[in-house]
């Protein structure tokens, strides 16, 4: 595993993540897109020998088959201070044409429509608050603004929602909130 950017990439959370019964109301998810002036942070994962094989068959049939992804092999840069070329990287991809594709909406609409949703994997105000503190905790000098702006909105219309008095103190983040975590 190592840490790094992939160039031409952008991270917005653009795409629905389409949840079976007893699952009604489908989630975003960060969602690849091309953009030759952006710059992705993230985390590639090294897979050797047979490896290759059983992770391939199994992220093809999760995010192309089942999901509508399509795949991409990008160039990613290893922040490690031995690695001075690009590697390839696989990616999986949502396209606009990609049937549970959202598009682009306001920070407040993306924060309403996270509070509401869950599905196998959790709910997704637990998966962006997690997002956020990746982000701030491997990518310290990155400053995502549109990640960031869904997490301020979704922290101010959630404790309307839940009625409660608590307020957040300058700083503190709504997972570290007792009982969110």
């Amino acid at each position: 595993m190592g840490m790094g950017l992939g160039a031409g990439w952008a991270v917005p959370p653009q795409r629905l993540r389409t949840n079976p019964v007893p699952f009604p109301q489908p989630g975003r998810v960060a969602t690849l897109l091309e953009d030759h002036e952006a710059c992705t942070w993230g985390v590639a994962y090294h897979v050797c020998g047979e490896q290759i094989a059983a992770s391939l068959q199994y992220l093809n049939m999760r995010e192309a088959v089942l999901g509508g992804y399509d795949t991409k092999l990008v160039k990613f840069y290893p922040l490690e201070k031995d690695a001075d070329e690009p590697i390839l990287a696989l990616v999986y991809i949502a396209t606009p044409q990609n049937p549970s594709y959202l598009g682009p909406a306001s920070e407040e609409d993306i924060a309403a429509q996270i509070i509401v949703s869950s599905g196998r994997a959790g709910h997704n105000i637990e998966y962006l608050l997690q997002l956020a503190d990746f982000m701030r905790y491997f990518c310290p000098q990155v400053e995502d603004e549109h990640l960031f702006s869904i997490e301020e909105a979704l922290i101010s219309i959630l404790p309307c929602l839940c009625h409660k008095e608590e307020s957040l103190e300058e700083g503190e983040h709504l997972s570290e909130v007792k009982g969110l975590k």
